[in-house]
């Protein structure tokens, strides 16, 4: 858990308001359940502070208590699926990515970046090609996805070299680019064709294909992909199959984005 929480200075900043999140965050798949000192050790808070807050969320609906353990809510899913709505294209995207699933018989997701990483906002699955089980709000690596690529090609220099020295480049698998002047070639030349492909990089056996959705000013707000079994097509073989489907899927939901305004 990355929860810890640190002071920002400026009149602006609540830190209260930022603590309060600090200790939603410090509940994961890996720590559903915490008692009151696991909380305050996981943010830094004092135990005092973790307690008030816990007992606030509480009152709210948004924590409940089992004896000494401390759980979130259903209610807190309200939060998120407050982000899903207020995005222009997600209510837009779904039934062209229903459309675009069905005709290719192939997995299509939607993802929007968060500083380093690629934050599934929508999904439609088909065959299992993961060992990670996907779902709305997974993550992962924007630098070695193909979503992560379209979306890192949208930044100017500056914030992509920026966004390349915070990642961990880690080797998921033989073929992972990690080298940051390999990876800006590649990102450069996603920019330049306006799609990315990768091939077995996240994990062995997975191909990805993935294209920008934009907004009524032409600014990339999300990605779209298409996921591919390595052992039913080769990359070559995706992109002569699924690339004009996806690009046509992506283009009709920018236009759906445009009118909306």
């Amino acid at each position: 858990m990355s929860t810890e929480f640190q002071a920002k200075p400026g009149d602006s900043y609540v830190q209260s308001f930022a603590r309060g999140l600090a200790v939603i965050r410090a509940f994961d798949a890996e720590h559903p359940e915490q008692t009151l000192t696991e909380v305050a050790s996981a943010t830094g808070l004092t135990r005092a502070g973790a307690r008030r807050i816990l007992l606030t969320l509480q009152t709210l609906g948004y924590v409940e208590a089992d004896g000494r353990l401390f759980r979130l809510t259903p209610k807190i899913l309200d939060l998120g699926f407050a982000y899903l709505t207020s995005m222009p294209f997600w209510n837009l995207a779904e039934p062209v990515m229903e459309q675009l699933s069905e005709r290719i018989h192939e997995s299509c997701s939607a993802a929007v970046l968060d500083r380093t990483e690629i934050v599934y906002v929508l999904r439609v699955p088909t065959h299992k090609i993961m060992t990670i089980n996907l779902s709305i709000g997974s993550r992962l690596p924007a630098y070695c996805t193909s979503m992560g690529r379209v979306l890192l090609s949208s930044l100017d220099d500056a914030a992509l070299d920026d966004t390349l020295a915070q990642s961990t480049l880690r080797a998921y698998t033989p073929r992972t680019l990690t080298d940051p002047v390999a990876l800006k070639d590649e990102i450069a030349h996603v920019r330049s064709q306006g799609w990315a492909i990768v091939d077995q990089e996240l994990e062995a056996g997975l191909i990805s294909l993935s294209a920008p959705i934009r907004n009524r000013r032409g600014q990339v707000i999300a990605a779209m992909n298409i996921s591919g079994n390595a052992q039913r097509h080769t990359a070559k073989q995706m992109v002569k199959a699924f690339l004009d489907p996806l690009l046509e899927a992506s283009q009709t939901v920018s236009q759906l984005v445009a009118r909306r305004g």
